[in-house]
């Protein structure tokens, strides 16, 4: 069984995940609507989900606890709760970036096509869209610096 978790379950998945990539590719090629391979992409998503609750590999982790203590002994609650912040912290800020970027960038491009005086006004809304993502960057290592 261990064998069949080990390398088997982790092939599915990347089966999985790779399919609807190849038939999109394939249907785009020919001309036709990506569609169904979307509604595919979205169902092997799920089916890697299923794969996900149905066998989790927690055997893994406790093979790595028992070969050393000392890094099962460090990571806490606190830990886990700081790491979930950095990646919070970078995730939702990289989210916000690139909502602002996606605002920012057409209308920069238009107003620099209509007047090229307006590129340097239009780079620094753009820059400023960015920034938030740099913020979140700087936040996340701050965290996870006073961690450990």
């Amino acid at each position: 069984m261990f064998t069949v978790e080990m390398f088997l379950i982790p092939l599915a998945a990347v089966l999985l995940l790779c399919m609807p990539f190849i038939l999109m590719a394939k249907k785009i090629k020919n001309g036709k609507s990506p569609k169904p391979a979307f509604i595919g992409n979205l169902c092997a998503f799920g089916g890697v989900m299923l794969l996900g609750f149905l066998f989790p590999i927690g055997k893994f982790v406790v093979f790595a606890a028992e070969e050393s203590n000392t890094a099962a002994s460090a990571i806490s609650t606190g830990a886990g709760l700081g790491y979930l912040a950095a990646a919070l912290a970078v995730g939702l800020s990289c989210i916000g970036s690139g909502i602002a970027v996606a605002a920012g960038a057409p209308a920069a491009v238009g107003a620099t096509s209509e007047d090229p005086k307006n590129f340097v006004k239009a780079l620094i809304f753009v820059v400023l869209g960015e920034g938030i993502a740099l913020y979140g960057l700087l936040i996340s290592i701050l965290i996870v610096g006073n961690i450990g």
